[in-house]
């Protein structure tokens, strides 16, 4: 009991806050500059205002500076959040007189309607609040006072914070991420993503969470993923690509025929070779479906000019991919996994192929670390 007490008691503790002194600059800043424009704007297009910002400015700067990453900062989360709140309170003021009773009224009254057109923003609250406390003026601008200068001070700072946020490598707005791609161009997920932490996983964990999470769902499932990834990195850092590689290397040269690179697909039943020079270094890859690609211009080509190509230096792919042979197994996994590679070349100090790795290598070694576990 007395433990439970005192972890409670650890919750009024401050929590630690993953910035940097360089973002935490850029967010003064960037608050500071929004709110200014802001001011300036609302001043310059209406002059007849008694304030020219809200009170409740200084909340939506915190989330659109601080954490523009949040669902609760989007452009519509502020902007609506906080004319939706401003609309709530003007007409919970008409209908119920008294302050004391209108104010708690208005709060929840928006929180609800925030919550059911999904622009929930913190901010919006206190709209809600000043508008039924924030006085005569206030009060006798009615409905209007939601459009200005509550939506015209939220539309203001959201294009500075646009502006910003982007100036300074912040993407905002926090669109959602892209959804992997198979290379394959299949309908089916990504390795990665079938084996690993899945959308539908991540949606029945937050159900089960059942509380407002101030990270979207997209973030949260990349922050897990790269989290895997750390770990994966963690356990196999200790061993590498020279460990694993096959140093018998079958290639060919970029002016051997494509006969030959096909015999020597066949007879090593190899799904690609890589194309070395002279001084074994790597000039680019060939694949069985390159071949499939060149055959009827060969049967062309060979038809006019006995005796010519094609060769392999104009059927292979420029776009390899290669890893020092020092470098950690960790590194292997996303390239023979999801991006495409049947096989990832390792090369030496001197930038010469030493070997190569292959998805049955990698997977023999995923093997034997799962039995060694």
């Amino acid at each position: 009991m007395r433990a439970t007490f005192i972890q409670w008691l650890h919750g009024f503790l401050p929590q630690p806050l993953p910035a940097g002194n360089t973002e935490r600059l850029r967010a003064g800043i960037g608050a500071c500059i929004g709110l200014f424009l802001t001011a300036l704007l609302t001043h310059v297009l209406e002059p007849s205002l008694a304030s020219w910002l809200i009170a409740p400015m200084g909340a939506s700067a915190v989330l659109l500076f601080c954490v523009p990453a949040s669902p609760l900062a989007q452009p519509w989360s502020v902007v609506g959040g906080n004319t939706i709140s401003a609309l709530v309170g003007v007409a919970c003021l008409h209908l119920v007189p008294d302050p004391l009773l209108a104010a708690p009224l208005a709060g929840a009254l928006a929180i609800g309607i925030m919550f059911a057109l999904r622009c929930l923003h913190p901010p919006g609250g206190a709209v809600a609040l000043t508008t039924v406390l924030g006085g005569q003026a206030v009060h006798d601008a009615g409905f209007l006072f939601a459009l200005s200068p509550v939506a015209l001070n939220s539309a203001l700072i959201v294009i500075a914070a646009i502006l910003y946020n982007n100036l300074t490598g912040r993407r905002y707005p926090h669109a959602q991420h892209a959804a992997d791609k198979n290379v394959h161009a299949t309908g089916d997920p990504t390795p990665g993503a079938r084996l690993g932490i899945t959308e539908s996983d991540l949606e029945a964990a937050l159900a089960r969470y059942g509380e407002v999470l101030d990270v979207s769902r997209d973030d949260l499932l990349a922050i897990v993923d790269d989290a895997r990834q750390l770990a994966l990195h963690r356990h196999f850092n200790e061993r590498t690509c020279a460990e694993l590689m096959s140093t018998h290397i079958v290639f060919v040269s970029p002016r051997d025929t494509l006969e030959h690179a096909r015999e020597l697909l066949l007879r090593y039943r190899l799904q690609s070779l890589p194309v070395l020079d002279e001084s074994r270094h790597l000039r680019g890859v060939i694949a069985q479906d390159d071949l499939l690609r060149m055959v009827g211009w060969g049967m062309r080509l060979r038809q006019l000019v006995p005796g010519a190509g094609p060769y392999v230096e104009d059927a292979m792919r420029q776009r390899v991919v290669a890893l020092d042979a020092s470098a950690p197994l960790a590194q292997l996994v996303p390239l023979l996994r999801d991006g495409g590679y049947h096989q990832v070349a390792i090369t030496g100090a001197d930038g010469a192929m030493v070997g190569l790795v292959s998805q049955s290598d990698l997977l023999a070694a995923l093997s034997e670390e799962r039995l060694a576990a």
